[in-house]
């Protein structure tokens, strides 16, 4: 596309305006990757973009990259619901492209695309920080997702996403082709805002620490900076880690109990209280006692269901590597682990390891209680971590083991060993792979084919994959 193209036209107060819609949509393209490469503002690709949001009747400050999206929309509030799905494909219309659609659609999507992936340098402030963990959220918004998952899994206020829809109503894009590493770099980003951040300073100013708000790249950086703080900043490291553990636990608790918990056993008689009565099966069994005169059905004996459930008692072993690269499997497996550890007649056993091992048991009924008494960092020897596990094992067929590492280990052939006899006991045996802040898995392929040829791959990505798994086997 030629400059002249771009400029043709003309517009009342001089400013270049393009002759089409579809130049209209490239320069507003081209001025966004521009500004992503280049800080420096492109005097005729920015005049002509102002100009083509004018005239379509959108806001300037859509070009303001300095202006968060909430406050495009809290003074364009008309604004808002066209953010969502934006970027989600479109079925195509019998009647064809709609172009001038197209470049409001292109707009719209510059304002989040530039806001989230043009991040400057310098020192972020707790400000900067949650205004970019917003418009990250209308970024997932855009891609038909809610605010925080694609992040980490973490859904935002509203809960989390069934496995049809979006949560705003539309169906769920594939995300699999549409966003493969939009995730990923999401993560990255924000890892690296918080990694600029003079985060001590701000956790010893109450009024700066009240506006971060809870991630895993922010509870990652508290977790390794703990044992430097003190007083007031503690305190505030603590009570940013307490509303992020509880906001995990009720979305992973949600998972948990959409399980079934067992058959039904018919042995034990169906309690007889109003709740349990199976009206459907009382009026069919007393057909017979109809009168035709009266219109009156005699019931002479009621039904009820069965609720009572065959169960056996489950002990789960949860085995987590705390090594660097671990947090975010670490975090997640330790709520999820809590969770189970508040079912009824599953016994849950946690250990964490570097090169040293550390039983958690005592707290896993407690997620923030067992966070803080990590230490991430350090090296990897899961054999110290076996030895404490494997005498935990006391009835293998109502035993399952989960080892969360990226399996980087030493001591491979003897670590390997021990986990397949724990396969071949009878008990199960269920590998997860690593999962980065910035969500990037990391296994090590030795021991990836190693679970695969041993008939327990490796499970990796959302952690609702561990839920289903976990479900199938303790209920």
């Amino acid at each position: 596309m030629s400059e002249a193209s771009v400029v043709e036209g003309g517009a009342e107060d001089g400013a270049p305006v393009p002759d089409s819609d579809e130049n209209r949509r490239q320069v507003l393209y081209w001025r966004l990757l521009a500004r992503l490469f280049d800080p420096e503002e492109q005097a005729s690709l920015e005049s002509a973009s102002v100009a083509v949001v004018e005239d379509i009747g959108l806001p300037v400050a859509l070009l303001d990259p300095a202006t968060s999206v909430d406050s495009v929309v809290q003074r364009h509030p008309e604004l808002a619901g066209e953010f969502d799905g934006l970027m989600t494909p479109e079925p195509d219309a019998d009647g064809g492209r709609d172009r001038a659609a197209e470049v409001r659609r292109a707009a719209l999507a510059s304002k989040v695309l530039l806001n989230v992936f043009s991040t400057g340098s310098g020192t972020v402030t707790a400000e900067q920080l949650a205004r970019w963990q917003s418009d990250a959220g209308w970024l997932e918004r855009a891609l038909g997702c809610r605010p925080g998952e694609l992040r980490g899994g973490r859904a935002g206020a509203g809960g989390g996403v069934g496995p049809t829809g979006t949560g705003f109503g539309t169906p769920a894009p594939d995300l699999s082709r549409l966003i493969p590493e939009i995730g990923p770099e999401l993560g990255s980003i924000e890892a690296g805002l918080v990694r600029r951040m003079h985060l001590r300073e701000v956790l010893a100013d109450p009024a700066l620490a009240s506006r971060l708000t809870p991630s895993m790249s922010l509870i990652e950086q508290l977790l390794r900076d703990k044992n430097n703080l003190s007083g007031v900043a503690l305190a505030n490291a603590k009570a940013l880690i307490r509303r992020y553990v509880d906001e995990v636990t009720e979305v992973l608790r949600t998972q948990v109990e959409k399980a079934t918990v067992g058959e039904l056993d018919r042995s034990v008689p169906p309690k007889r209280v109003f709740r349990n009565l199976d009206l459907d099966r009382t009026i069919w069994k007393n057909l017979t006692n109809w009168d035709p005169e009266e219109e009156r059905l005699y019931v002479d004996r009621l039904y009820y269901r069965h609720t009572s459930r065959k169960t056996t008692p489950q002990r789960l072993i949860v085995v987590v590597d705390q090594s660097g690269s671990m947090v975010d499997s670490m975090v997640n497996c330790t709520i999820l682990a809590s969770i189970f550890a508040g079912l009824p007649k599953v016994d849950v056993h946690l250990i964490a390891y570097d090169t040293q091992a550390l039983d958690l048991t005592p707290w896993a009924h407690d997620p923030f209680e067992t966070l803080l008494r990590t230490q991430l960092g350090g090296g990897t020897d899961g054999t110290v971590a076996m030895a404490l596990a494997q005498p935990k094992i006391a009835e293998p067929r109502n035993t399952v083991v989960v080892w969360i590492s990226d399996f980087y280990e030493w001591r491979t052939d003897e670590l390997f060993e021990s986990m397949a006899a724990i396969h071949r006991s009878g008990a199960k045996f269920i590998p997860v792979g690593s999962v980065t802040s910035s969500g990037r898995g990391s296994v090590n392929p030795w021991f990836r084919e190693k679970f695969k040829d041993l008939g327990t791959p490796v499970i990796s990505g959302h952690i609702k994959k561990l839920v289903h798994e976990l479900k199938t086997f303790l209920t």
